[in-house]
């Protein structure tokens, strides 16, 4: 009896992430078995983007533990298995880490299922955790979402500075003073309405 053998095509996990250059809250990293629709999601503190931690690259050492963890649970092998990992630069000592290892990965554009996902779980913290209530709050991430998050952070500043990824260098050469400015201002705004 003649019997051929296909070559099987390599399943494939997708990673991809989701916050890490947003103003405040957690940061997400998401994973999805293309194969079977299996899903995960493993989450970076905010404090990771703060201080010291931000400055000894702290969330990106994370990320590696966090994609270790991810693919052991999804139960990854890497003799039979690849990986699209999104570009993002929060990926870049992931990226050192798998050629160490010799784990078969791509540089790709995540789009669809798991982006949507990743975007969603962010939203869902930052609306659930944290309080924000803007309508213009949305998965897409960009310029748009940042100034939801600023004005947000702008509104209660001393309360809500805790939640801000205070690394960021831009925070404070430029908008942490910004939005202490908009605090004020909003502050001395609703202090005339109550007397009128």
């Amino acid at each position: 009896m003649n019997t051929r053998f296909k070559t099987k095509k390599p399943l494939t996990i997708e990673i991809d992430d989701s916050g890490t250059g947003d103003l405040v809250g957690d940061a997400f990293i998401g994973f999805l078995r293309q194969e079977t629709g299996e899903m995960l999601f493993k989450s970076l503190s905010v404090e990771l983007f703060k201080g010291d931690n931000w400055k000894n690259k702290e969330p990106y050492k994370m990320t590696v533990d966090l994609v270790k963890e991810g693919l052991k649970e999804l139960k990854f092998e890497k003799k039979t298995e690849k990986v699209l990992l999104c570009r993002g630069n929060i990926f870049d000592q992931v990226r050192e880490y798998f050629n160490d290892v010799g784990i078969k990965y791509e540089a790709a554009i995540i789009e669809g299922t798991l982006q949507d996902a990743v975007e969603d779980r962010l939203v869902e913290h930052l609306r659930n955790d944290l309080g924000v209530r803007s309508k213009k709050l949305t998965r897409k991430s960009g310029a748009k979402r940042y100034f939801v998050l600023f004005n947000w952070v702008s509104y209660d500043f001393f309360k809500r500075e805790k939640y801000v990824k205070s690394g960021f260098k831009k925070w404070n050469t430029v908008w942490r003073e910004r939005a202490i400015e908009r605090y004020e201002e909003s502050r001395a705004n609703r202090n005339r309405k109550r007397r009128y």
